[in-house]
């Protein structure tokens, strides 16, 4: 029983958490996401993984009665573009880190890259995976 109550890693229930806030249609008190999870998380722990969220600007949050109601502050892909470019700006040599993630870039990467770079934007917001081009197949 005590192996069950171990700690699960913050990612894990930062990731629970914000699913259950975009699966939701309006914004959601920490009370709501914890009946959403279906989880045996107490509320308070709820209530510290939404604060923490809120601090690092990955949820917005309104006022509801005597606490707060939270909302994504971005959509999924606009989280992992978002942490793309933390990444990024932790390092000085910003060159050489996108020169070497371009390098391990898989063929339809680039190219949907190349596209989106050409002012293809609509193709990356599509969620195109290259094949809708013609690129994919071999």
């Amino acid at each position: 029983m005590a192996e069950e109550q171990e700690r699960r890693p913050a990612g894990e229930l930062e990731a629970s958490v914000l699913a259950a806030l975009w699966a939701a249609e309006t914004p959601l008190t920490p009370g709501e996401v914890q009946r959403a999870l279906a989880d045996d998380l107490a509320r308070t722990t709820v209530t510290t993984i939404l604060t923490r969220l809120h601090a690092k600007g990955t949820v917005t949050r309104d006022r509801a009665g005597r606490g707060y109601a939270y909302r994504p502050a971005r959509d999924a892909h606009g989280l992992t573009a978002r942490r793309m470019h933390a990444e990024l700006d932790k390092d000085e040599d910003r060159g050489t880190v996108l020169a070497r993630f371009v390098s391990e870039l898989s063929t339809e990467d680039e190219q949907m890259l190349r596209a989106l770079l050409d002012g293809g934007a609509e193709t990356g917001a599509e969620g195109g995976t290259g094949d809708e081009r013609g690129g994919a197949g071999r």
